[in-house]
């Protein structure tokens, strides 16, 4: 997979991360894929997942599966 398709993707950045440019990642939806960067290089090397891995990763996260949840 690549970035083709991320190009006009608005980047979001998680509400978790701080203000101050502290450690953060941004995600962008775009062309079946999801990206993800380093917000403080935002000009550096893009992760591309699949938008059902992505939908996979969020749900697993939401119940917290790798710390045991349902």
């Amino acid at each position: 997979m690549d970035v083709q398709g991320l190009e006009a993707a608005v980047w979001r950045r998680s509400s978790y991360s701080e203000d101050n440019g502290g450690q953060c990642v941004e995600a962008a939806l775009g062309g079946g894929v999801v990206g993800l960067r380093d917000s403080k290089v935002s000009d550096g090397p893009v992760l591309v997942v699949g938008s059902a891995a992505w939908s996979a990763f969020v749900r697993a996260a939401i119940r917290r599966e790798w710390e045991g949840g349902s």
